[in-house]
């Protein structure tokens, strides 16, 4: 198993940035592909990015992609959702998963093993 504490959220002005990031222990750190979901208040979860275990290859959400970017560092075993140009509509808890299954390409969140506790982020307009 892996365990993982999501921080970084916060409040932020539309148009700024944040750097979320995800403390990954347990087994080996590369065995996981890892991605970032969001929930917004009454809205189900929502996939957002993912990386696969080595970083080679990533994936968005449409409806992030050219302001975010998911890396990790697995020398510290360590994913990182940075994101730029934040809307209003961002505004979610965002919480970070990890798997083991052989893609990066689930969206859905049952599709995800391991998760985060979440951590909130807030886009005032």
């Amino acid at each position: 198993q892996v365990q993982l504490v999501d921080t970084g959220g916060g409040l932020v002005q539309a148009g700024g940035s944040l750097r979320l990031s995800c403390a990954a222990s347990g087994r080996t750190f590369t065995n996981y592909h890892m991605a970032w979901f969001r929930q917004a208040s009454g809205k189900e979860r929502e996939f957002v990015a993912a990386i696969t275990g080595s970083g080679g290859s990533t994936t968005y959400a449409d409806s992030v992609k050219g302001r975010f970017t998911i890396s990790r560092d697995n020398a510290k075993n360590a994913v990182y959702l940075q994101m730029n140009s934040l809307k209003p509509e961002d505004t979610a808890v965002y919480y970070c998963a990890a798997t083991i299954r052989p893609s990066i390409y689930y969206t859905a969140r049952n599709q995800w093993d391991y998760w985060g506790q979440g951590t909130r982020v807030t886009v005032s307009s």
